[in-house]
Order: structure tokens, then sequence, then C-alpha cells
């Protein structure tokens, strides 16, 4: 068993193509039309084969209460890993992106978190080693 895909759920799937593409510099795997919703991933260009993040409507009811409750309370949706939070916090800045919590140290681990346009909190993570 392994982890193939992974599902955020976005209030616009073409609004968080772009973000997730220009923005925070994933690729297009898969766009799909499905009748109306779009089986939509996106991966890292460092393994294009890897994980694929599916862009999910957030149409079932469950899912607007639950992510605005996340927002509301500050807490990540998910957690991308980076070599340098504070690069990746000045690039993403220098396009636009709002962060929610600038680069913070708490021992061995580095975080920011991003506001993805789309109804969700981003944790930005390095854990150095030792």
């Amino acid at each position: 068993m392994k982890i193939n895909w992974t599902s955020i759920f976005v209030t616009d799937q073409q609004r968080a193509l772009d973000f997730y593409t220009d923005k925070l510099g994933f690729i297009l795997k898969h766009d799909i039309d499905m009748g109306g919703p779009r089986w939509l991933t996106v991966v890292t260009p460092e393994e294009p084969d890897g994980v694929e993040i599916v862009l999910e409507p957030n149409s079932h009811p469950a899912v607007v209460p639950f992510t605005e409750a996340l927002v509301a309370d500050g807490i990540p949706m998910n957690q991308f890993a980076v070599d340098d939070v504070q690069a990746e916090y000045e690039r993403l800045s220098s396009l636009g992106v709002t962060f929610t919590q600038e680069p913070t140290t708490m021992g061995p681990i580095t975080t920011a978190v991003l506001d993805d346009t789309v109804g969700n909190l981003i944790q930005l993570v390095h854990q150095s080693e030792g």
C-alpha cells in the first residue's frame, strides 16, 4: 500500500490550479472533465510520477464548515516540505502570496503558513537534520 493521491478541498478548481502552478510551482498532471467538476491533479516537478494533489471541489455540505473552521483557528489543511522556509517566504511574498504566519523556528522545525486563495491555509515546513 502506498500514498498515490491526497486531496485538498478548494472553492474554485481553476483558481486553485492557477495558484498551485503559477505561485507554488507545482505542475499539472491530470485535468479530466468529469461532467462538471474535473479530476484535477498537480505534482511537484522534482517527482512528476510521485504523489498527486487532487484539487477537489468543496461541494460536499460538510466540507465548507470544516475548512472554514480550520482557517478561523489558523490551522493548516496541509503541509509542504521546503529546503528553506525563509527563501520560499520571500519568493512567494514577491508573487503576492499572503502569509498568516511568517517564518518561525521552533527547535529543529521552521514553518510559515500561507493562504492558498481557495479556502485553505498551507504550512511550509523545513526540518533540520540532527
